[in-house]
């Protein structure tokens, strides 16, 4: 196999997982992107980055995007002797929105494409797999890999996911601090109630079914975003998220911790004018920021 001596641009969106009651399963692609250039070079390692938390991260083979490519590199039996990458960062770090899913699909994505013959191999569960084993659970990097709302699984040791077409649109609210999710998930539980178990798989299903409609019902979609499992476990590590998470449910919106957190995410169906952003607005706190995002339909894509 041999290098494109050309560069290679590959955008991979944010992503929310567990979506309320689908823990470590459920993921949506949303409509903010990181971008990166790679390029081979005849040595070295050579790191550009711009953008959300460009003063900390590293600027060496640590960097998760080069990590990756490495590990993709390894899967091909190739190691290009020298690499110039450029990163576009637009996700927030550390706010439970899948930075770090992109960073590990988006690199995997830039060695394939990098690779002649690499287009085809490795193949997207290939990819899949490869990312999850990096990022240590499924549901992130499946959305981001391929776009739109996702279910994810391991099965005899391997990630797995499928892809649904969803129309919702998603209002997202994000603090200016940031959790670490390694924290967020020490929090949890070993165990946890069997009836508690068995209402979240319950509202999970619906979830799945009320955001695969053709009309999205926000009605539907607060019942299906009730679980029992994990957000009121880790309120004391986001007490503000749990707050706003409460007051938003009190106001009969369909709101969910996105992934660890402390981000909030309030799914709406996807008609322009019934995503009442006002609402949602009002009850925003002081130094949180507020944007209506899309589904991103397509995952990770080398442009």
């Amino acid at each position: 196999m041999t290098f494109s001596t050309s560069p290679v641009d590959v955008v991979a969106p944010a992503t929310s997982a567990n979506l309320g009651p689908g823990f470590d399963a459920l993921g949506l692609a949303l409509s903010l992107q990181d971008q990166l250039t790679v390029a081979v070079t005849a040595r070295g390692l050579h790191i550009e980055v711009e953008g959300v938390g460009a003063q900390d991260v590293p600027r060496d083979g640590t960097h998760l995007v080069v990590r990756s490519m490495h590990a993709a590199f390894d899967r091909l039996g190739v190691r290009p002797p020298g690499l110039h990458l450029r990163c576009r960062n637009a996700i927030p770090h550390g706010r439970g929105l899948g930075s770090s899913a992109a960073a590990i699909v988006s690199g995997i994505v830039a060695a394939r494409a990098l690779v002649s013959g690499g287009i085809t191999a490795p193949s997207d569960g290939d990819v899949l797999a490869l990312a999850a084993s990096m990022e240590g659970h499924p549901d992130n990097v499946a959305a981001c890999l391929l776009g739109g709302l996702t279910i994810a699984w391991t099965q005899e040791g391997r990630a797995r996911a499928i892809r649904r077409d969803t129309t919702v649109r998603g209002v997202l609210l994000v603090p200016e601090e940031s959790v670490p999710t390694e924290l967020a998930r020490a929090m949890l539980p070993p165990t946890v109630p069997h009836g508690a178990a068995a209402a979240t798989a319950g509202r999970a299903a619906l979830l799945v079914a009320a955001m695969t409609a053709p009309e999205p019902n926000r009605e539907l979609l607060f019942a299906a975003t009730q679980e029992w499992l994990h957000q009121e476990q880790r309120r004391s590590a986001m007490p503000v998220t749990w707050s706003l998470l409460e007051l938003l449910r009190a106001d009969g919106l369909p709101a969910v911790v996105s992934g660890a957190g402390p981000s909030v995410l309030v799914l709406l169906p996807g008609r322009p004018d019934s995503v009442p952003v006002a609402d949602v607005r009002r009850w925003t706190p002081r130094g949180w920021t507020c944007q209506v995002l899309d589904v991103d339909v397509q995952g990770a894509r080398v442009l």
